[in-house]
């Protein structure tokens, strides 16, 4: 069953007791009968085994093992890209309205199971319970806003005048058309949104697809798999292989790819960018590469607001966001009162099991991630100060899993913790002696995926007229440079956080998985 309440961004911050009921009883479900099991591979409609296996174990607690998977081999994405082939000029040829009943049918199978799935993406993934609900249910909305897109288009089938020739007849069409096989490989930060995401409108649109998921969210691929499967889709339509970066890589680089989408490291990305511009005619090819998100706050800026908005966009998901606030220029004469309220709302944060209620942040997602807070930690130490954490979370349950302690810390303007994107729960807090100086330096990362403001009218508006950010957000306590629901905000890059301007969610995105034909039929 699903829910009789509607999930949105607004239920994630008051949510209803049947709400936690339900988790509660998915989660229990779960541990008992969903832990530790075999998944496959799936390809052209059927289960793929495999020899390899590779264990995934949440970083909640090591003992528990979320499942085993296959090792795919390039020659298990050689065949789940042909078999996605084969099927594309049957489905290309599905009328659109079809494959739309079809996609909003996977939706509604998404929101029957919304609290199964999540409460294996909790556990998976290490984040809690409130985003775990909240990703599943965006994938869900997300497939039926592009359903709405193509509706609402009429299919991209345009009739225009006809030439202004005597004696003929000169009829003109200007029509989208999919492009092939779509790839699409997803992080393990929000698995199941940002694979289901960009696969709603590559089928939507008439492509077939191979998906990828990162090989530690591997169940949460498998699940979105079997709500396709459900659904109803021809065998072929949608084809899932898991692995590691060699599976991703042959994936991205396989020569029947017509298009990807990939969601991960600025490196990595501009590798895929650049594999798709290098063979015999581009492809396209959408990036979404992370972020090095910044956060203004005036000397006229409600602190409590900012602290509060600041604290829910760094450490939410543990820092594990694209999007997530780590670094804050604040105008002096604020800056003592914002840091001390951050810090004490820092203090307070209940770090634990994230699927339990009582904990709203849980761990990183891995030992080299663990690993790589305790190097920054001790950098930052070295150069700057840390007001509070800085250290590793080992007490009781907690030494199972990768825990670490929120940081708020100040370092010099020009130190490289300010540049890099680090992934992991640390802000940085420094004082400018202007907002133009804190745009100015928020603008000069090379990323610009999200940005905060906090302060006037007059204040905001300069802030939007020159922050270089594809998505922004002023005097927003619900976070400082966080949170996106479809119809809402629209999510997206610019520079070096994405490859198109066209952001997840909007009203620009689903075209990028068509191309335009222009058709003159002379009578």
């Amino acid at each position: 069953m699903g829910t009789p309440f509607k999930l949105t961004y607004s239920t994630m911050f008051n949510p209803p007791a049947e709400l936690h009921a339900r988790f509660d009883a998915a989660l229990a479900d779960f541990k008992v009968h969903g832990l530790g099991r075999d998944h496959p591979q799936w390809i052209g409609g059927q289960a793929v085994e495999g020899g390899e296996r590779f264990e995934v174990r949440s970083p909640i607690d090591q003992d528990w093992m979320v499942g085993r998977f296959v090792q795919g081999s390039a020659a298990d994405v050689d065949r789940a890209v042909q078999a996605a082939r084969a099927a594309y000029p049957a489905w290309a040829a599905t009328p659109w309205r079809e494959r739309v009943a079809l996609l909003r049918r996977a939706a509604r199978l998404i929101e029957e199971r919304v609290y199964a799935i999540s409460a294996a993406v909790a556990v998976e993934v290490g984040k809690n319970r409130m985003e775990a609900i909240g990703e599943v249910q965006e994938t869900a909305d997300l497939i039926d806003w592009y359903c709405d897109q193509m509706e609402s288009h009429d299919g991209f089938d345009r009739p225009l005048a006809d030439d202004p020739l005597p004696h003929f007849a000169s009829h003109n069409r200007a029509v989208l058309r999919p492009y092939g096989v779509w790839a699409v490989i997803a992080p393990f930060n929000f698995p199941f949104a940002l694979a289901g995401g960009p696969l709603g409108p590559a089928l939507i649109a008439g492509n077939t697809a191979v998906f990828k998921c990162s090989p530690e969210t591997s169940l949460s691929g498998w699940l979105l798999l079997e709500c396709l499967r459900d659904a109803g889709l021809p065998p072929g339509v949608i084809n899932f292989v898991t692995g590691g970066d060699d599976t991703g890589r042959a994936l991205a680089q396989h020569p029947a790819v017509a298009g990807i989408t990939f969601t991960g490291s600025h490196a990595v990305g501009m590798q895929v960018l650049r594999q798709a511009m290098q063979g015999p005619y581009p492809k396209p090819c959408i990036t979404e590469m992370g972020g090095k998100n910044a956060t203004i706050v005036s000397r006229h800026g409600d602190v409590e607001r900012a602290a509060l908005g600041i604290l829910r966009s760094a450490f939410g998901l543990s820092g594990q966001k694209c999007s997530a606030c780590s670094r804050v220029y604040v105008e002096r004469p604020a800056a003592p009162a914002l840091r001390e309220r951050l810090v004490q709302l820092t203090r307070d944060i209940a770090v634990g099991d994230p699927t339990q209620q009582a904990h709203w942040m849980g761990p990183v997602i891995d030992r080299r991630a663990y690993e790589r807070y305790a190097r920054l930690a001790e950098h930052l130490r070295s150069v700057g100060q840390i007001d509070t954490g800085g250290e590793w979370l080992t007490g009781g349950d907690l030494a199972r899993g990768f825990f670490v302690a929120p940081t708020v810390a100040r370092a010099p303007l020009q130190d490289a913790a300010w540049v890099d994107e680090h992934f992991l729960p640390v802000v940085l807090v420094g004082e400018v002696d202007s907002v133009d100086e804190g745009i100015d330096r928020a603008n000069a990362s090379d990323y610009g995926l999200t940005a905060g403001f906090y302060g006037t009218a007059d204040e905001v508006a300069r802030f939007h007229a020159r922050i270089e950010a594809g998505v922004t957000y002023a005097n927003r306590p619900q976070g400082a440079t966080t949170g996106a629901w479809p119809g809402y905000q629209p999510f997206g890059g610019w520079k070096g956080s994405g490859s198109t301007g066209k952001a997840i969610g909007s009203f620009y995105y689903l075209q990028q998985y068509l191309r335009e034909q222009s058709r003159t039929v002379v009578e």
